[in-house]
């Protein structure tokens, strides 16, 4: 069965300024200068729409203007830019996994890493839910959840092999990856299909998928998971996959992710 397609998002003056601040990171990654002309060509966009988001980020701080006239990142943008992504996905996050959960009737969640655990920020519970309590705020090891696999998903192999060097790969289900070199194979298996599928990793009967949220930066930034039974949920693998793909690419693509076949969902 073929998921009904989530709706995208319209674009907003927020998103075209996202838009312009990830066309200015990659023609400093690429080695150009970041002038409005070369944003503006880039994106093909007026210069005048350009100039004034470029304006507005000069002024609160994010970019500096060079005396040739381009821009560059102020110093402390990563952290003004974490801000404004956690921003992003609290105003619009909720909506996503609404529309998500409506649309599957299941459980659905929006999750960071947090060291090796991953952190619950947002859900989405369908009317009828069995689920007792909230899960927001609450810590999950990144190991053996959904969600840890497609946070780590633009990570290396070095990274994620940091990420747990402390880690005790205990077990919490009976598919509970082993080790590292576990969980990464089937990190690897994850990537090739698309979305995260974990099958009683983190307890019997829990069955769970979950796609990574992008930023403007393209970077992963969170996690996207429908959670469920197994009864109910692995019938509907591909299914429920391919819904939270889609809904985890909508949702980066309100945080100016660049365009890129990993994100398209």
């Amino acid at each position: 069965m073929t998921p009904t397609p989530l709706p995208t998002a319209k674009s907003s003056s927020m998103g075209r300024g996202l838009d312009v601040l990830a066309a200015l990171t990659t023609c400093l990654r690429e080695g150009r200068k970041a002038t409005v002309v070369e944003i503006a060509r880039s994106l093909d966009r007026e210069r005048s729409q350009v100039s004034r988001s470029l304006a507005a980020y000069e002024a609160s701080g994010l970019v500096v203007r060079a005396e040739d006239r381009s821009f560059t990142l102020a110093w402390g943008w990563y952290a003004a830019a974490q801000d404004l992504v956690s921003k992003r996905i609290a105003a619009h996050g909720l909506a996503v996994l609404e529309g998500l959960s409506s649309l599957l009737g299941e459980a659905t969640f929006l999750s960071v890493l947090q060291g090796d655990a991953t952190l619950t920020t947002l859900e989405s519970l369908p009317s009828g839910s069995r689920m007792i309590g909230s899960w927001i705020g609450r810590a999950y090891p990144a190991y053996c959840s959904d969600a840890g696999r497609a946070a780590l998903w633009d990570a290396s192999a070095e990274e994620v092999r940091a990420i747990f060097a402390a880690t005790d790969f205990s077990r919490q289900g009976p598919n509970t990856p082993s080790s590292v070199d576990d969980f990464l194979d089937r990190l690897d298996a994850d990537r090739r299909r698309g979305f995260a599928v974990v099958d009683q990793e983190a307890e019997p009967g829990l069955y769970s998928v979950a796609a990574p949220v992008w930023d403007f930066r393209g970077e992963v930034v969170g996690a996207v998971q429908v959670v469920g039974t197994r009864d109910s949920l692995h019938p509907r693998t591909a299914e429920c996959g391919a819904a939270c793909a889609a809904a985890a690419a909508d949702l980066s693509r309100q945080l100016g992710a660049p365009a890129s076949p990993a994100i398209s969902g």
